[in-house]
């Protein structure tokens, strides 16, 4: 039994000897992927996964053999050497190295993984989350970056969240107004942020501002009623009425029994008109001769956002009644855009001539004008030289208007041939002219 108990305990003193592994870093490595060792000899991959292996049981001399050995052409040279200062808490080094991996393999998730704890580490939050979000463009089932990302992503936005409240009690609004934008860079989709935002700018009279944020709060929270009514609103205050007539309509789907957008329906339809006829609307564009009712039609719905609302008393129109423009034919009359006979006759299917086109044309420019709408002639009224319509011609001043604006053009002979007819698409396009000088 001594002769045995002699060599046992020298076996422990000897093992004690031996020094311990050291603990792995606190870091978070991956398993190579297939993308970096899959084109590999059997022989490099071998070696690149010892490398790895090394860095993973901590064994940071061996690995940073290893990986001289591999050389600067391995793809995990720059990757590897980067975690290696990174767990030896070289900071400015692991950033070079992972930089310098980002710039050689821009889709490599292991150096970007790299960066996100080097700036966890140095307590750039910031960086972490942009990193964060492009390890996720690329491996979006990256279960530790979501972890990560959506970590940080609910602080930050909490803390810009709490920064702008407190901002706005204390009535510095560019600072609230900073702080939920900030906000919306870590929660882009967060309709809270993008509803106290619209209230602010809504507050600032700054409704398309406020209409950004609304639309991106109704398309994160598509059956809010109260987002929509006020997406609705503001759409009805910047005059986009076929907009707020479609959201008014979203909410009576959800809603049927909704009183409110019920009214405001109706009131859009009133307004725009082509809800109630289209097919005999969009006849026009074929049309290789248009009428007055016609005429009268399109300058109502291209022009619905830019025209006021119909005075209270319309004018006398004894033959409209059966035409399927009359709503249309009551708006531009009563606002003076297109005379009414004076034997209180429209003629609706009389044929327009281009001097009739240039006549209208030229008064909307007039009604516009004086709401505050400003045009600039495209060619000095005074160089346009037509050889059909002299300075006698009863039309010469409107004609050599829309000229000037280039509204209608000249034939190729310098003709503008007063009494020819207009067809649908002409007048469309001259109407379309004046919108673009509008814009």
């Amino acid at each position: 039994m001594k002769k045995v108990g002699l060599p046992l305990g020298l076996c422990v003193l000897l093992a004690s000897c031996v020094p311990a592994p050291p603990p792995p870093p606190n870091l978070y490595l991956e398993n190579l992927p297939q993308s970096l060792t899959g084109s590999m000899a059997l022989e490099e991959r071998i070696q690149t996964q010892d490398a790895w292996n090394h860095i993973r049981d901590g064994r940071l001399d061996k690995a940073q053999k290893a990986l001289l050995t591999l050389g600067p052409e391995s793809p995990l040279y720059d990757i590897g050497l980067g975690y290696l200062a990174l767990a030896r808490d070289e900071y400015p080094s692991a950033a070079g190295y992972f930089s310098q991996s980002v710039e050689k393999y821009p889709n490599s998730t292991l150096a970007r993984l790299g960066l996100v704890q080097l700036f966890q580490k140095t307590n750039e939050s910031d960086k972490a989350f942009n990193e964060l979000r492009e390890v996720l463009k690329l491996d979006s089932r990256n279960a530790w970056a979501r972890d990560s990302y959506e970590a940080l992503k609910k602080q930050k936005t909490e803390a810009a969240v709490d920064e702008a409240r407190t901002a706005a009690a204390s009535g510095d609004v560019q600072k609230a107004t900073d702080a939920y934008l900030r906000a919306l860079h870590y929660s882009p989709e967060a309709p809270a942020v993008h509803l106290a935002l619209a209230g602010i700018y809504r507050k600032e009279n700054k409704p398309s501002s406020a209409l950004v944020h609304l639309k991106a709060a109704a398309a994160a929270d598509p059956k809010n009623l109260g987002v929509l009514a006020d997406y609705a609103a503001v759409l009805e205050e910047t005059r986009q009425y076929e907009r707020s007539l479609e959201v008014y309509e979203k909410i009576l789907e959800i809603e049927p029994g909704n009183a409110g957008a019920k009214s405001r329906v109706e009131a859009m339809k009133n307004r725009l008109g082509i809800f109630e006829l289209p097919s005999k609307y969009n006849d026009i564009a074929t049309q290789p001769a248009i009428g007055r009712e016609d005429l009268a039609a399109l300058m109502a719905v291209k022009l619905r956002n830019d025209l006021a609302e119909a005075p209270g008393k319309p004018p006398i129109i004894v033959d409209i009644s059966a035409s399927w423009a009359s709503k249309f034919i009551l708006k531009v009359t009563s606002l003076g855009l297109i005379d009414v006979y004076a034997n209180h006759t429209f003629q609706p299917r009389r044929l327009v001539t281009r001097a009739d086109l240039a006549e209208v044309l030229d008064r909307v420019v007039a009604y516009l004008g004086e709401r505050g709408c400003r045009f600039f002639r495209q060619i000095p009224p005074e160089r346009i030289q037509v050889s059909d319509v002299t300075s006698e011609h009863a039309n010469f001043r409107p004609i050599s208007d829309v000229l000037s604006y280039q509204m209608m053009e000249l034939f190729p002979d310098r003709t503008f041939r007063p009494g020819q007819t207009v067809s649908g698409t002409e007048a469309g396009q001259a109407i379309d002219a004046l919108l673009a000088l509008l814009r």
